[in-house]
């Protein structure tokens, strides 16, 4: 999914990503070109509209080219506002009610419903240990309720056997009653298929709805159908009290438009999606990551998860406010921070490097590619050699001359040739923290990758 936009995009936002300087006309071209990626994702027509009037109205005429790069700024205004297009603020789905909290299905015929109930079903198990139970209601398909049936018992999820004599209401009656009787905390109820035009299935769905008082009501959108989905989706929610959206085959070559489309339009919230057949294919939808699919930068999160596992943010903190205090970088700072570039890998850093494009500190490309690279042996060679050290030394190397070249090697058992080599690296790193205080560039440098990642993990 996104394949199509995510590509044309990229193609699109390269072109500004490296301006020095941004102007109403390279900004009003580049907007162009977006509003056509969007129409062509299927994306609709007055979203596409308000999405490009509020980037154009803040970013020509705002102070963005006083920004570390125009360019990047720019980009970073497209992503805030599509992840504003499909957030909100009640997008966790919503048990908080005495039990049973029941959850009710409805959509379109063929889109996933049923499938749909058991993933969330396993899902709400796995996650908060609860006692859940489900039903069809869906009479008029026989092969609908088996389905349920089936796929909850492989899931072991409590199934409420159907009578298909009885009719979908006495169904809900009777299942609510079961569902309280027995202690269950959540009651997931899957309904038939309907066409918005049927008016009998409709007044249906409306009674299971009152018998039932559902505190969500799930609507489910084949993300596939694009804007017929949402035409629907619509023209539901006149009838009953949506609460939220479940988008199925998102990992279908779709164009993406429903999913930047729907909580816009009927304003209501995106809660799950469906990426695969399998029953733990789901996923609690997040508009960062959405986001981040369509602008190419999936790669970045996984790095950024491991660079949020790995990194020492204290003594991240603790670097900063030295430099900050115009003190030097000393030898076990210099350690401190080659063990965490280990820890999160010269390859995922490298990456980052590239996708965030620093043009601003290119001058700086070849030390940092440098010290990115310096091995296990060499950082634990420094380790060695400090033991030899005098504490003067340790604070600042280079006073250390061929005499105590000497003593040090003699000391540690590390040759003067690889003793000179670490000394290079370590005036690398302390030669880049100067050029960066001197242009204050450290702080615009941790505030765009604050920017870039959307965390602060500084």
């Amino acid at each position: 999914m996104f394949t199509n936009l995510s590509n044309k995009l990229s193609k699109t936002l390269l072109k500004i990503r490296n301006y020095g300087r941004l102007t109403e006309e390279n900004i009003k071209k580049t907007l162009d070109e977006i509003y056509i990626n969007l129409l062509e994702a299927d994306v609709a027509l007055e979203v596409v509209k308000d999405f490009i009037n509020k980037i154009k109205k803040k970013a020509i005429g705002t102070k963005i080219n006083n920004s570390f790069t125009p360019g990047q700024e720019f980009i970073t205004l497209v992503k805030e506002n599509l992840i504003q297009i499909m957030d909100s603020s009640n997008k966790s789905i919503n048990i908080a009610t005495q039990p049973p909290a029941v959850i009710l299905f409805t959509g379109l015929q063929g889109v996933g419903k049923t499938t749909s109930v058991v993933k969330l079903a396993y899902f709400l198990k796995k996650k908060y240990k609860k006692k859940i139970i489900v039903v069809s209601t869906d009479i008029y398909r026989p092969a609908a309720i088996q389905q349920l049936n089936i796929l909850s018992k492989n899931v072991k999820i409590d199934y409420f056997d159907v009578n298909q004599k009885n009719s979908p209401i006495e169904i809900s009656k009777k299942v609510l009653h079961y569902a309280k009787i027995n202690f269950y905390d959540i009651l997931i109820v899957d309904t038939a298929g309907r066409l918005h035009i049927d008016n009998i299935m409709m007044q249906e769905i409306k009674d299971i709805h009152k018998t039932l008082n559902p505190i969500e009501t799930i609507f489910v959108i084949d993300a596939m159908t694009g804007q017929d989905s949402i035409n629907s989706a619509k023209k539901f929610n006149k009838i009953l009290p949506i609460t939220g959206i479940f988008l199925t085959k998102t990992d279908s070559d779709t164009r993406g438009g429903a999913i930047l489309s729907v909580k816009y339009i009927i304003k209501k919230p995106i809660k799950f999606i469906g990426t695969g057949e399998k029953i733990n294919n789901m996923d609690v939808f997040s508009p960062e990551k959405i986001t981040s699919k369509i602008l190419g930068m999936s790669s970045e999160l996984s790095i950024i998860k491991n660079i949020q596992k790995t990194i020492n943010f204290k003594k991240n903190k603790n670097l900063i406010k030295k430099l900050q205090n115009k003190n030097n970088l000393d030898l076990q700072d210099f350690i401190d921070q080659l063990e965490q570039i280990k820890k999160i890998g010269s390859k995922n850093i490298n990456i980052l490097l590239k996708k965030m494009k620093l043009n601003n500190i290119q001058y700086l490309s070849h030390p940092i590619i440098n010290i990115i690279n310096i091995d296990d042996q060499t950082i634990n060679d420094i380790k060695t050699i400090m033991k030899s050290m005098t504490k003067l030394e340790r604070k600042d190397i280079n006073i250390i001359n061929f005499s105590r070249k000497k003593r040090i090697s003699s000391g540690s058992g590390i040759p003067i040739t690889k003793i000179n080599i670490i000394i290079k690296y370590y005036n690398q790193i302390k030669l880049i923290t100067k050029k960066m205080k001197k242009n204050n560039n450290i702080y615009k440098i941790i505030n765009k990758i604050k920017k870039f990642i959307g965390k602060k993990f500084f």
